[in-house]
């Protein structure tokens, strides 16, 4: 098993959430990983990236190579075509429809959109709104995961058990939301 995966979005969005939550179920399938991360100006919407690593066999590099990325998963549909030179024929972008408009010049939605049309294994949702239709506004982030699920290939039910442990600090609630998320996200895989 290898999974290379680039999370992207912008400061805030709970891109490294999401690069816990895999981390812990990687690491407790003892699969050996490796992530880097680009914080940029994050506190002030500038953009995050996260390189993660996942492997059955020991990994050397924590940098994913151009056109060697298996799966993209993107909180802004902006950001996921700026890492486009990093993805694989065969690779998966998850992303939000949601723009975080947070440059002047923020390219339209309609020319996004069609470069998003234009790729072959694309997933495109609005878990902003997903999230908000069924009350759980700040686990957007994990209908993504959901929905990357089959893409990255860990197992549900162990990235289930990851949400548990890395949010159970946070209350039942917490961890209900997410695991409610996460399902969300699992129903619009492809």
């Amino acid at each position: 098993m290898k999974t290379d995966i680039i999370l992207c979005g912008v400061g805030g969005q709970g891109i490294l959430s999401i690069a816990t939550i895999i981390g812990e179920a990687a690491m407790n399938e003892n699969l050996y990983i490796k992530q880097a991360e680009v914080h940029g100006m994050s506190q002030r919407g500038g953009d995050v990236q996260s390189n993660l690593r996942i492997s059955s066999d020991p990994i050397n590099s924590d940098l994913i190579a151009k056109g060697s990325a298996d799966v993209i998963i993107s909180m802004e549909p902006m950001e996921a075509l700026r890492y486009l030179p990093y993805l694989n024929k065969n690779g998966w972008i998850i992303t939000s429809s949601t723009p975080f408009v947070n440059i002047p010049n923020y390219p339209d939605m309609e020319i996004i959109n069609a470069d998003l049309a234009k790729m072959k294994n694309v997933i495109v949702l609005d878990i902003e709104t997903m999230a908000k239709e069924n009350n759980i506004p700040r686990s957007a982030n994990v209908i993504l995961l959901g929905a990357a699920q089959k893409a990255i290939g860990i197992e549900y039910s162990k990235l289930e058990d990851a949400i548990r442990r890395v949010f159970g600090r946070k209350g039942e609630a917490i961890v209900d939301a997410n695991i409610k998320a996460l399902a969300l996200g699992k129903n619009e895989q492809k």
